[in-house]
Order: C-alpha cells, then structure tokens, then sequence
C-alpha cells in the first residue's frame, strides 16, 4: 500500500509540471520589468542581469527538477519493460538537468560572443532538457499501446515528438531574426511538458 502511494505521488508529480511551469514564467515575467513571452527567452529570467535571476531558479528550475525526478523514479519503478525503465532514466535525467539551468546562470543577454563557463553549462543543461523528452517521448509512441493498452496515447506520444521537433528550426530561425524565439520555444517545451502530463494522467489511471 505504502509502495503505491508513493508511486501515486510521483504520479501526480508529472502530471502538474506543464501548470507549475506555467505559473512559474508567468510570475517571473511579470516581475520583469518589460519581459517579452513571445520574443525572449525563459533562461532570460535567471540571467546574471535579470531582476529576476534570484527567484526565478527557485520557483522554476530546482521544484521543477525535483519534480520530474520524482516522476522519473515512478515510471522507472513501475515497469519491468527496460525501454519504458530507459525513459524512466531519461526523465530522471531531464530532471538533473532543470537543476543545471537553474544553478548555472546564462549571462547578461544569454548570448554573449564569449560564453563564461556558468553559460556554457546553462547550455549544456537546456540540451540534455531538451534531448531526453524528445528521446523518452519517442519510446513512448512504440510503447503506448504495449505496455498501456492505448492506442491513442502512442499517437499523442508521436503528436508531441513532432511538435516539439518541428518547433527547432522555428527556434533557430527566431534566433537569427530576434523575434518570436519565445513563442518558439514555449512551444517546443509545452508540448514536451504535455506528453509528461499525458504519460502520469495515464499512469494515474491504470488499474491497480
């Protein structure tokens, strides 16, 4: 009983991270005076010049990490199928990484010409983020009717992959162009953030 209540909290765990996040940019960026959502970056919200470089780690990166962690360690514990334990690890991972962004600060602007070492691994961080929902979702589109008996859940496990794929070079471009790298980017995580959601609302009410 006690297993499954623990299982359940991680659980729940996953499930609220896209609302956590949510609430969290909305905060910071409103204590940021003159933030753009659309057009700039949420690392922007715990640069080294950012008045917000203090509090936003601290309601975003770090009980976000914890967070998926937490569901990490659920999805890890509640399958013997090593691919479905894999994405459990990858989730985990995405986890350590949300602490290394948080406790590495990019610089002022995030986009220096010559990265300190704390932007550099603010950058390795937000890779390993963004790689490891893209690689645990992926599993998850050849899974989801195995292991869940869902056919719809693989196809939402492949809806969220390519959005969040597709939202890559809508980022890159975005870049170059200096508008809408915010927009593009909400998307790519939101939509990584929704299959984490989808995968503990599932998993939530999965008999026994």
């Amino acid at each position: 009983m006690q297993s499954n209540r623990m299982l359940t909290l991680g659980y729940l765990a996953g499930f609220i991270t896209p609302f956590w996040l949510a609430l969290g940019v909305a905060l910071a960026g409103w204590l940021y005076p003159g933030y753009n959502h659309l057009d700039q970056a949420m690392s922007l919200l715990g640069a080294e010049d950012a008045p917000t470089r203090t509090l936003s780690p601290l309601i975003n990166n770090f009980p976000l990490g914890a967070l998926f962690m937490l569901f990490g360690v659920a999805v890890l514990l509640s399958f013997d199928n090593r691919w479905a334990r894999f994405s459990g690890l990858l989730i985990i991972l995405h986890g350590l990484g949300s602490f290394g962004t948080g406790y590495f600060s990019c610089d002022a602007g995030c986009a220096p010409q010559h990265p300190s070492i704390s932007q550099s691994l603010h950058n390795l961080a937000g890779l390993v983020m963004a790689f490891s929902l893209l690689l645990a979702s992926t599993v998850w589109i050849f899974l989801g009717r195995r292991l869940l008996g869902s056919r719809a859940f693989a196809w939402f496990s492949l809806l969220c992959t390519l959005v969040a794929v597709g939202a890559l070079p809508l980022m890159a471009a975005a870049l170059e162009s200096g508008h809408g790298f915010g927009l593009y980017q909400r998307i790519n995580y939101g939509a990584s953030l929704l299959w984490i959601a989808g995968l503990a609302l599932m998993l939530l009410r999965r008999p026994g």
